[in-house]
């Protein structure tokens, strides 16, 4: 006999309107990462190699950064943070103003970025679901994932939840690796190197990160 395949427990089609492909479309009413980078960098007065100092990053990486030839992933944006003693919300989608958000699945602010720093290869995009919130600790997004065979690792503070709507899904946590699919969820510490893409062609999530 054959095995039957195990149906969800609730129904996915509720999430149709989330999947499916994110639009390019630049960011709505907010600056870039990189601008914002250089912004307080030179607020402070630090210099690119001071900063390369602090994360080890090479400065030509960081300098693509600011001059938006290239979009750095979640982890870098993070080390950069702390680096310039700024908030990792700052950098990646603003000062909120307000004590909550409600955010509009057209609202959503996309921003693309390459997880590559040989090829610059893109392998996600990435919508900011609460960028309004002032003083937040928390960032939430609505990720599409690609295939990455680079396999970039990402290591910093904080905590990450991950939960999958479509596709399935690559992460490897340290030496475990684990293929998710939709209803599918992860927690984990970023401070353990992890790695996360599409197994085939692209996966969405939805991805919570919490800067400690």
């Amino acid at each position: 006999m054959h095995e039957k395949k195990k149906k969800p427990h609730f129904d996915f089609d509720f999430f149709e309107d989330l999947t499916g492909d994110i639009p390019l479309e630049p960011p709505k009413s907010v600056d870039d990462i990189g601008e914002r980078i250089l912004k307080i960098r030179e607020e402070k007065d630090l210099s690119l190699d001071k900063i390369s100092k602090m994360t080890g990053f090479d400065v030509a990486f960081l300098a693509k950064i600011e001059n938006k030839e290239v979009q750095p992933q979640l982890g870098t944006v993070i080390k950069l943070s702390k680096a310039l003693d700024s908030a990792f919300g700052r950098l990646v989608s603003g000062v909120g103003d307000k004590l909550y958000s409600i955010t509009r699945k057209n609202e959503r602010r996309t921003i693309s970025r390459s997880t590559s720093q040989k090829s610059q290869k893109q392998v996600y995009t990435y919508k900011s679901l609460a960028p309004d919130v002032q003083g937040r600790h928390m960032e939430a997004f609505l990720v599409q994932l690609e295939e990455d065979p680079e396999k970039e690792t990402s290591l910093h503070e904080g905590e990450e939840f991950i939960f999958v709507l479509d596709g399935e899904v690559i992460l490897e946590i340290g030496e475990d690796k684990f293929e998710l699919e939709p209803g599918d969820s992860a927690y984990y510490l970023s401070t353990t190197a992890h790695h996360i893409a599409a197994k085939k062609g692209k996966a969405t999530i939805v991805a919570v990160m919490y800067e400690a």
